[in-house]
Formats: structure tokens, C-alpha cells, sequence
């Protein structure tokens, strides 16, 4: 990389750096957390001046472990913080296990201070169980997405790749950290300064909040093919409730034996197998996320009855739920 930094506009001596205080959980996302601390290191040299600076703590204030299995020295415990510090939390896989009592007590009593709060990855998951996403917009990776919907219904949830709305930040996790970072930059020192923190990170393309995380149905299945591309959009939007294939196909100005030779030419499969697949990957995800029972799993994905989407579960995932919510809990005491 070259050394040659550009000229910015100059700030006066007495500007204090704004700090960041990121909170770690436990198998928090690594990449999450990286590529924001990253940001803000990155910031500063090109700034020719440290713009930013940051602390990192986490319960006990010792060692945490990202997902992976390494270990970060923190700098220190829960602690007291001012109202001009930046809060951001890391979360990553176990998000409710990582969730403590201590935690929540602690954010609230920071949040009362009016500081910023956020969430990356998955940690907008602890801010609203502590409440502080009540009537707000934010996101999540979108794996979490049915369990959190399902379980903060007072959240308005969106499938953008960060939201910032007042005082509370969310992201979905991964690469959108850098999204997030290069906003607040801007915002606070202008779109330049952003700009060569994106170039340095070989970032050529900046999303917005207005970008959504996952891919467009037709890069998702390989296939550009309008009508087939509508038809999985009104199937992942009615999960509770599913819609026949005849109803499916009137919607796209198709007969139903149309719409099976386009499921059959493009996705090997049934457009009632298809469906299907995608209700019983959602309840996959509520099984292993929240504490639904088993029929309220069974019901949120459509499902008449207990017995038929028992049937069904183990069918595809050659288990049944029940089995499926033991083993999930048993690997995570382990």
C-alpha cells in the first residue's frame, strides 16, 4: 500500500477522538467485529490523526472466544461509560446463551445515559430483549430473522444490511460492519474521509440502508427467470399461511401445469416440494433459536397439525423436531 496519504479537511487541535466501546459476547463473529475496529484504524491514518478510538470489553474482562475458537484479551469488564462513547455489541452464533442477565442490566442502564447503541451480527437480538428496540427499526442476519420476528413483534424489522435509526444501530452481520462504519465516518467526517477508508479496504461497492442483505431470488437460484423469481417471493412472504400452486400460478398469469414444468425445468423439484422446503427451513430455524414449542413451530409454518409436520420434518431432516431441539441443546453444552 502506498504511504502517500491525501490532504483532508483540517479539524482544530482540541477535537477530541470519539471512542467506540465494543462489547464482546461470547462466539461473537469475528468478521463482524473486525472489519468495524478496522474502519476506524483506518480512518485515522488516512486522517493523518486519530479521529477515532476505541476500548473493548465483555463479562469477566479477561478472555472471550469468537465463534471460531480464538481467544481476545479484553481490556476490561463492564463498565461505567460517558454519553458521548459509541456502544457497539458483537454478537454471533448462541446469541440467546450469550444474552445474560448481567448484560441486559448493564445495557440498560447505559442506554438511559442517551449514548449510541448498537448491534452487529446478531447482537440486535440483546439490545431488543432489553427492550431498546420497542418501536424502532432494525435488522439481523438474516438466519435469525423468523426467530426474532416471531419473538419481538413490537420491533419493526427489516431485511436491510444495516439500519440506523435515533440513537440504535443494527447490522446483519459479516461484511455489512464496513457499511455501517463508512456512514458513521461520513457523518461525522465527511464523505472523503469515508471514501479513502472504503478504497483502502478494496470496499468497491458501498451499500446503503437501503440495501438488503441477502441476494436477489434469481442470483440466489442461479436462474433469471421473472415469473419463476415472483412466484419464490410470494412463497417466502406466505410461510403461516401457504398458497396453493393453482392461486400461485393465476398470480403470475400461468396455468398450474405451466407452473410445474418451470419448477421441474430450473429447480429439479415440485413447486409444492419447493414450498415445502422452505416452510420446514424455517421451522428448523425457530427449533433451534427460540423456545416456541413444537406446535407453535408447526402452526407459525403452516403446519395443521403436530403429527403431519412431524411427519414431514423427518422426512426432509431425517429426525423429528422434538430430537432435532435435544440435539441442538445437547451440542451446545457441550
Amino acid at each position: 500500500m502506498s504511504q502517500q496519504k491525501p490532504a483532508l479537511r483540517t479539524h482544530p487541535p482540541e477535537d477530541k477522538p470519539k471512542r467506540f466501546v465494543f462489547v464482546l459476547l461470547e462466539a461473537f463473529s469475528l468478521l463482524s467485529f473486525a472489519a468495524a475496529i478496522e474502519s476506524l484504524r483506518i480512518a485515522n491514518r488516512m486522517a493523518n490523526r486519530k479521529v477515532y478510538d476505541w476500548r473493548i470489553i465483555g463479562e469477566g474482562g479477561d478472555i472471550i472466544h469468537c465463534s471460531s475458537g480464538s481467544g481476545f484479551k479484553l481490556d476490561g469488564d463492564l463498565e461505567d461509560l460517558t454519553r458521548d462513547d459509541v456502544v457497539l455489541i458483537c454478537g454471533g452464533i448462541n446469541i440467546q446463551d450469550a444474552t445474560t442477565k448481567r448484560l441486559l442490566g448493564w445495557v440498560r442502564r447505559e442506554a438511559r445515559k442517551g449514548l449510541m447503541l448498537g448491534g452487529l451480527c446478531t447482537a440486535g437480538y440483546a439490545l431488543a430483549r432489553a427492550g431498546l428496540l420497542d418501536g424502532k427499526r432494525a435488522t439481523i442476519h438474516w438466519e435469525n430473522q423468523d426467530s426474532f420476528s416471531e419473538e419481538f413483534q413490537e420491533v419493526d424489522l427489516t431485511k436491510s444490511v444495516f439500519v440506523i435509526d435515533g440513537n440504535r444501530v443494527t447490522t446483519a452481520g459479516g461484511t455489512s460492519s464496513i457499511d455501517l462504519m463508512l456512514k458513521l465516518i461520513a457523518n461525522d467526517q465527511g464523505e472523503e474521509l469515508a471514501n479513502l477508508v472504503a478504497d483502502q479496504l478494496i470496499y468497491s461497492s458501498i451499500r446503503t440502508d437501503q440495501d438488503t442483505q441477502r441476494l436477489s431470488v434469481p442470483t440466489r437460484i442461479g436462474v433469471r427467470h421473472p415469473k419463476l423469481s415472483k412466484v419464490i417471493q410470494m412463497m417466502e412472504s406466505n410461510i403461516e399461511e401457504p398458497i396453493s400452486p393453482s392461486i400461485l400460478a393465476k398470480n403470475v398469469g400461468m396455468s398450474t401445469r405451466q407452473l410445474e414444468r418451470l419448477f421441474r425445468r430450473y429447480l429439479n423439484r415440485s413447486p409444492k416440494r419447493y414450498y415445502m422446503e422452505l416452510r420446514l427451513q424455517k421451522a428448523r430455524n425457530l427449533l433451534m433459536q427460540t423456545d416456541m414449542s413444537v406446535i407453535n413451530v408447526a402452526l407459525a409454518c403452516g403446519f395443521a397439525s403436530p403429527s403431519h409436520f412431524s411427519k414431514c420434518y423427518r422426512s426432509h431432516y431425517d429426525t423429528t423436531p422434538y430430537r432435532e431441539r435435544g440435539s441442538h441443546a445437547t451440542r451446545l453444552s457441550v
